[in-house]
């Protein structure tokens, strides 16, 4: 009983916490919650000048990234980029295997120096040594089984560099909310990208981030309805059968 009461509290809870949410649409992530905002608004390392900079900055042709002629690509922490995700994959997978096997055994004594016959003697009708014993086995097993899947993303979306690591190697991460009436298009990344790997136009491919971790999902009236209730999901969790 006393446990039937903690489960039906917890229920309680958790209802009541879905009635809040009734007629209002989801709320969007703070954007000050996320690493992205951190690495924006603290300091990062000094910039080093190249030599021989006059401290000119009306000039074309100093090296620093504000110039005409400047590099404009993310190298930094705070700075961004822009991530192009553009995934079209296909697997197809198919298996068969087949296994079969047979025996058999059969073992007599029909002569051993007369013992045989004045055992037969004594033994039931139809019964002999010359047939002791025999055994006959088969097994055979057939297995089936295909894989087939299809994936396609085109998206871009804009990440900051939250960290620069000492190899020179960039962490990135970014993310991106769009609200359609009751329903949130969540998009996230992150990982790892080198430097060098970003064109010139401050762009980096999803294939060339190391460790790269994208989310694309939604909350909302339309995904809350396509999940199981809770109890549902105890029951699945729980249940043998």
């Amino acid at each position: 009983m006393r446990y039937g009461a903690v489960l039906a509290f917890a229920a309680m809870l958790c209802g009541c916490q879905r009635l809040e949410d009734v007629g209002k649409a989801p709320a969007f992530t703070p954007v000050e919650a996320g690493g992205e905002y951190y690495a924006m608004t603290t300091p990062g390392l000094p910039e080093v000048q190249p030599q021989g900079y006059s401290g000119d900055e009306a000039s074309l042709w100093t090296g620093g990234r504000g110039s005409l002629l400047g590099d404009r690509r993310a190298g930094q922490r705070g700075d961004i980029l822009t991530v192009v995700i553009e995934i079209d994959d296909k697997a197809e997978i198919s298996n068969t295997t087949g296994r079969s096997r047979s025996g058999s055994d059969r073992m007599g004594i029909p002569n051993l120096l007369g013992i045989p016959q004045r055992i037969d003697g004594n033994m039931p009708a139809g019964a002999s040594l010359a047939d002791a014993f025999g055994t006959n086995s088969s097994s055979d097993y057939q297995g089936n089984g295909s894989v087939a899947r299809k994936e396609k993303l085109t998206l871009r979306v804009a990440a900051t560099v939250v960290e620069a690591l000492p190899n020179g190697v960039l962490r990135i991460q970014g993310s991106q909310e769009v609200r359609v009436n009751f329903e949130v298009r969540e998009l996230i990344v992150q990982g790892f990208v080198r430097p060098a790997d970003i064109s010139r136009q401050n762009e980096i491919t999803y294939d060339k981030i190391a460790g790269a971790r994208i989310s694309y999902g939604g909350r909302g009236q339309i995904t809350d309805v396509q999940q199981p209730r809770y109890g549902q999901q105890i029951a699945d969790a729980v249940l043998p059968f």
